[in-house]
């Protein structure tokens, strides 16, 4: 590495974007963060630092710039790589200059193909504080909620990467108790503060995929925000739940942190003390140790701890395909509010305030997480950010 180049380091995420390009190459790249710098697996494949997946009629995982191809590789493949990587970035020195970007040169762009998206309502605390405040006088939580983790299916193709605005939505929504709906702008647009899991390996259609086969399909993590427009929700989800409330955009980090970079964060999750059908019982616990901060206009509001989770990212995966349905690479599935037991750890402005306050037009809103780390280190998760545009119209 020579003298100016941005200073790479150990990092214990070592996750993964998607550059759309960079100053030396106008072509999409794969990268990895280490420390001050990404750097460009490509151009460390084709120097042997890092495999390719390439061979007779195979083409290389990092031809693509994207990475779906090295996340429908396995497991095998991911544990080969980072393996390489961590020894790579051991030794800057020995980085090739033309591996080398710094973070200010990347353009980061969604870094998979979003195959199909399907949030989760995993947090007890969320589930009995909107129980609350939606259905007063109601039992806050449904009969069926610590059986089996509550989700719906959402719309891929609002799926939007990091920076990307919001625009206001417009839609249905009863004002008060009014005999009719009024049509216009949401009222009340809200974060919801999430974590997310990104399918590498996909699975057998008619084929459940068990808990402890979890990490054998699941790459990595990001962070989550799925956007709501309350009032429109609150006017169209019975009977058959989230609709055009949710479905106009869904906000994912760029980069991706390998699962392997969280094994020291792992924590059993509230189910766990529980009596549960046998396909959500876990050995191994896929609970995390993850600190969520959501931030609006550069305000720090809350800190939600993923700690608190009822449900686990293994317990969601093995009851979506319970049933046979099938996951396919690039599939995201999201944990659903993140909310601790106290009032600053809620992961929405509908619990913060009391469905009172909500987003502004112009208002920046950013959720940051970390994780232990293995040896005492952190784990950053980095940041998913969106600022809101008003309705057209």
């Amino acid at each position: 590495m020579n003298a100016g180049q941005p200073v790479v380091s150990p990092d214990p995420a070592l996750p993964f974007g998607v550059t759309a390009s960079a100053w030396r190459d106008p072509a999409p790249r794969v990268v990895v963060r280490a420390g001050a710098a990404a750097l460009d697996v490509a151009a460390l494949a084709d120097r042997g630092i890092v495999s390719s997946g390439a061979g007779p009629g195979r083409v290389g995982w990092w031809q693509s710039g994207s990475l779906d191809a090295f996340l429908a590789a396995g497991r095998t493949a991911w544990q080969q790589v980072l393996g390489e990587l961590r020894a790579a970035v051991s030794d800057p020195a020995a980085l090739p200059a033309d591996a080398v970007l710094g973070l200010d040169e990347v353009q980061l762009v969604l870094p998979y193909s979003v195959a199909d998206y399907v949030d989760f309502y995993a947090s007890e605390h969320h589930a009995m504080n909107l129980g609350r405040i939606l259905r007063p006088g109601q039992p806050a939580l449904p009969p069926n909620w610590r059986h089996l983790p509550i989700g719906y299916h959402g719309r891929s193709g609002t799926v939007v990467v990091s920076g990307t605005p919001v625009r206001r939505p417009r839609g249905q929504h009863r004002v008060d108790d009014a005999d009719r709906p009024e049509f216009g702008p949401t009222q009340r647009l809200d974060v919801e503060v999430e974590v997310g899991f990104v399918v590498g390996a996909a699975s057998r259609h008619g084929e459940p995929v068990p808990v402890e086969a979890f990490a054998e399909h699941v790459f990595g993590v990001c962070l989550v925000n799925d956007w709501s427009a309350r009032d429109i929700q609150a006017w169209e989800y019975q009977p058959l739940g989230p609709f055009l409330g949710k479905s106009f955009a869904t906000s994912v980090s760029a980069w991706v942190v390998p699962l392997e970079a969280l094994e020291a964060a792992r924590v059993p999750v509230a189910s766990a003390a529980t009596e549960l059908t046998p396909y959500l019982r876990e050995v191994e616990p896929w609970g995390l140790d993850v600190s969520l901060e959501l931030s609006v206009n550069g305000e720090v509001l809350t800190r939600p701890p993923f700690s608190s989770m009822f449900w686990s990212a293994a317990q969601m995966l093995a009851h979506q395909t319970v049933n046979g349905a099938s996951v396919r690479t690039g599939d995201l599935f999201a944990s659903g509010t993140v909310s601790g037991s106290s009032p600053d750890e809620v992961g929405s402005l509908i619990e913060l305030s009391h469905n009172t306050k909500f987003l502004a037009d112009g208002d920046d809103v950013v959720i940051r997480a970390t994780a232990p780390g293995s040896d005492g280190t952190t784990v950053d998760l980095g940041e998913v950010r969106g600022s809101i545009l008003p309705a057209l119209g």
